[in-house]
């Protein structure tokens, strides 16, 4: 297989848009779904894998680029591993993580209402997938694992990284620099595994 040299970046999250960029070969030239004005597919997936599969699927036909698109999301065991693949759902219709992660609150306190005093652990699961229009090159998962923290900490990041602090640090994502969590969170190991296909 020869060199990617041109890849589209399959998200309208431009956080997870700057981060995969960032973990990409410098020599891959990317371009961004908002150059094509593309909306996101209905993502009726049952896995994170399946869900990655269809955004870069779809964004490929649509532009007949290669397509490196992500699905991604945070699992919290004592709430049956929600939310799961619906992470972003539960920001409702914007996508407002804030909403998100008061509704991660309130679950919590239904299920636990002592679960402050607890190790509530968690993991962020990232599914890579890389097509060319319907055929499917890679499709790869990377995890971390870690534990829900007590109120939301740090300005940095997207999504649920203000509440999830990985296994063995004290410091949640929101904390950290993004070179810090670029090192160890779960899409950098989901990149270590898609490596070999760029």
């Amino acid at each position: 297989m020869k060199k990617i040299s041109k890849l589209l970046i399959g998200t309208n999250n431009k956080g997870k848009y700057k981060e995969i960029k960032d973990l990409l070969p410098k020599y891959i030239k990317t371009h961004s779904t908002s150059e094509f004005k593309l909306k996101s597919p209905r993502e009726n997936g049952l896995t994170f894998k399946e869900n990655s599969i269809i955004k870069s699927k779809h964004f490929s036909k649509k532009t007949k680029l290669i397509c490196l698109a992500d699905d991604s999301g945070l699992e919290i065991d004592i709430l049956d591993q929600s939310p799961g693949i619906y992470s972003a759902r539960w920001g409702g219709k914007k996508g407002d993580f804030k909403k998100g992660i008061d509704r991660v609150y309130r679950e919590l306190t239904k299920k636990d209402l002592n679960w402050k005093h607890k190790k509530v652990k968690a993991r962020f699961i990232c599914a890579l997938s890389i097509c060319y229009l319907d055929k499917k090159i890679a499709s790869v998962l990377g995890k971390v694992e870690g534990y829900i923290s007590e109120k939301p900490k740090g300005k940095n990041g997207f999504g649920y990284d203000s509440i999830f602090i990985p296994k063995n640090k004290r410091k949640t994502f929101g904390e950290m620099s993004s070179l810090q969590k670029y090192k160890m969170d779960h899409r950098f190991n989901a990149f270590k595994k898609i490596k070999r296909f760029l």
